[in-house]
């Protein structure tokens, strides 16, 4: 397909009415898609071609990610990879779940290539080396609160998300099971395979993709910048991680401890973490657990922030309210509002020589 070109000017028809996916048509100089790392196991025995049910000697191949990429013509230098968070796949930067332009579209619109990733043992890399037990339970309200959407069964007033029952629908549909442990170390083994294949480019980052993506620009030569979207956790050196604080949410936010070599790898790449709305403020726990889970995050964030600088990092945490960018929830690339936080990480990267 290097020589093709294809003119993408796509329309979605939803539930909720007729919305263009795409501010104006691109043309599309190649795509393609990729698996990346991974590894193989073999089950003991020797392989009988004339038994085939009996598994003895038969390999698998695992613990792999899954890469759909889109080069526009007259692309700009760096490519932009995005990883997922929990419950999530790609499919938390494609269109929207009311049908708007996702990061996907936005910054395709913009002039650069996109990869997006589906971690290993999620969504189409779900091809896992280990077992896992899924159990199929009801949660979706667990979700809604700790997203940040709002108090099941309400919305926060200022939440900057379509609030129809068809939206809502479509958003807890795209919630996706592992397929196996959840393991950051084997997701940053597949990142940093991604990142050979894709080159040099800013990796994206999501939530429980935080940990991974840190762990990847440590060791990718290829990560020219960070961009982490309300990152679930921060590498210090060891011996400087802070105590974790109290929260009244069930998921603790501990810092990890990194060997200081590799920590001060990441002072050397450019990056900037985001937060959205509705995140209280201060040392004490609040009684909605929903927001205390990221009152903790951006306690911990902030932390970070002052000993990486202390190390020489070029780092910069965003609290986005006081950008002027309001109602955000923790799905910053999918909320009414998202093309304003992309304006935002665009203009980083503009200052910081990424956007050329």
């Amino acid at each position: 397909m290097k020589k093709e070109l294809l003119t993408m000017a796509l329309t979605f028809s939803l539930c909720t009415g007729t919305a263009a996916a795409m501010e104006h048509p691109v043309t599309i100089e190649d795509q393609g898609s990729f698996m990346a790392g991974g590894r193989t196991v073999t089950a003991a025995g020797t392989y009988d071609g004339a038994q085939p049910t009996d598994f003895a000697g038969h390999t698998l191949h695992g613990d792999h990610a899954y890469v759909f990429w889109q080069k526009p013509v007259k692309a700009k230098k760096y490519g932009m990879v995005f990883l997922h968070g929990y419950g999530q796949s790609a499919k938390t930067w494609e269109t929207t779940p009311d049908g708007r332009d996702g990061f996907q579209n936005i910054f395709l619109s913009r002039g650069y290539a996109t990869y997006l990733v589906d971690e290993p043992r999620r969504g189409k890399a779900g091809r896992s080396t280990v077992p896992a037990n899924l159990t199929a339970q009801p949660d979706d309200q667990l979700w809604f609160n700790t997203f940040r959407i709002g108090e099941w069964p309400n919305y926060y007033d200022n939440a900057a998300v379509p609030k129809d029952e068809e939206s809502l629908s479509q958003f807890f549909h795209q919630m996706t099971p592992d397929t196996g442990v959840f393991d950051p170390k084997v997701v940053a083994d597949a990142m940093v395979t991604v990142m050979e294949k894709s080159g040099d480019g800013i990796l994206v980052t999501h939530s429980a993709g935080g940990g991974p993506g840190w762990e990847t620009a440590m060791r990718s030569k290829h990560v020219k910048g960070v961009i982490s979207l309300e990152p679930g956790t921060f590498p210090f050196p060891e011996g400087e991680v802070p105590e974790t604080e109290v929260t009244t949410s069930p998921f603790p936010a501990p810092g990890t401890p990194v060997p200081m070599e590799d920590f001060l790898k990441l002072t050397k790449v450019p990056i900037v973490v985001y937060f959205g709305d509705n995140i209280p403020t201060g040392d004490k726990p609040v009684k909605n657990w929903g927001q205390d889970n990221w009152r903790v995050r951006l306690n911990l964030a902030r932390k970070w922030e002052q000993v990486m600088k202390k190390y020489g990092g070029d780092v910069t945490v965003v609290y986005l309210p006081d950008k002027g960018v309001k109602g955000n929830t923790h799905f910053l690339m999918a909320d009414l509002n998202n093309k304003e936080v992309a304006d935002q990480m665009e203009q980083w990267m503009k200052d910081k020589g990424l956007a050329k």
